[in-house]
């Protein structure tokens, strides 16, 4: 913020010595969009600041997807993301290699997941063939500091991430009587 607040000052600068001092008009044709785009730089800057920051949820997504029903269903992961939007969170979801599979009979990369969900196509992650999608939302959750809903316990990551141990790290959730319940994240939608 302090960068830009210098830019515009500077060119401010610019801008009186071009109209205050004989020979220098010309300046003004630089120092004027510069003023202007620093302003612009500085405003950005000024109003990030306020924003708050979002209250990132992760969802296992390949654990969720079989909540309703112990059938994969892309309709049980769009009510889990309301859900979580109702409740004033950021959901992002990571999924195994195989859930395009195991929802539409064939692979299924970011860009499609997050169409069907909804989502931005950068809080969608489909994991790379072969690879393990615990270990990418174990990572993400420590490096943002954010809860996943799942049902997975993730036992065999507990010494690596001791942190799954801590209350409100892991979200419990599914169907009850056909409703979507989540442990701590308010009553039904």
């Amino acid at each position: 913020m302090v960068v830009p607040l210098l830019l515009l000052l500077l060119s401010l600068a610019g801008v009186a010595v071009a109209l205050l001092v004989p020979g220098y008009g010309d300046l003004v044709l630089l120092a004027g969009p510069c003023a202007i785009a620093a302003l612009i730089l500085w405003l950005r800057a000024a109003l990030a600041r306020r924003a708050p920051a979002p209250d990132w949820i992760l969802i296992d997504g390949s654990n969720v997807m079989h909540w309703k029903d112990n059938t994969p269903q892309i309709d049980t992961l769009r009510e889990v993301i309301a859900h979580l939007r109702d409740h004033r969170r950021a959901p992002a979801v990571i999924f195994d290699a195989n859930a395009g599979y195991l929802l539409a009979g064939r692979y299924q990369d970011d860009h499609v997941m997050a169409k069907a969900l909804g989502l931005p196509e950068d809080r969608v992650l489909v994991v790379p063939k072969g690879t393990i999608a615990d270990s990418y939302l174990l990572t993400v959750a420590r490096d943002h500091d954010a809860p996943i809903v799942t049902n997975d316990r993730y036992r065999d990551w507990a010494g690596e991430y001791p942190e799954i141990a801590e209350p409100g790290r892991l979200i419990r959730g599914g169907y009850r009587d056909g409703a979507l319940w989540l442990d701590g994240i308010g009553a039904p939608a």
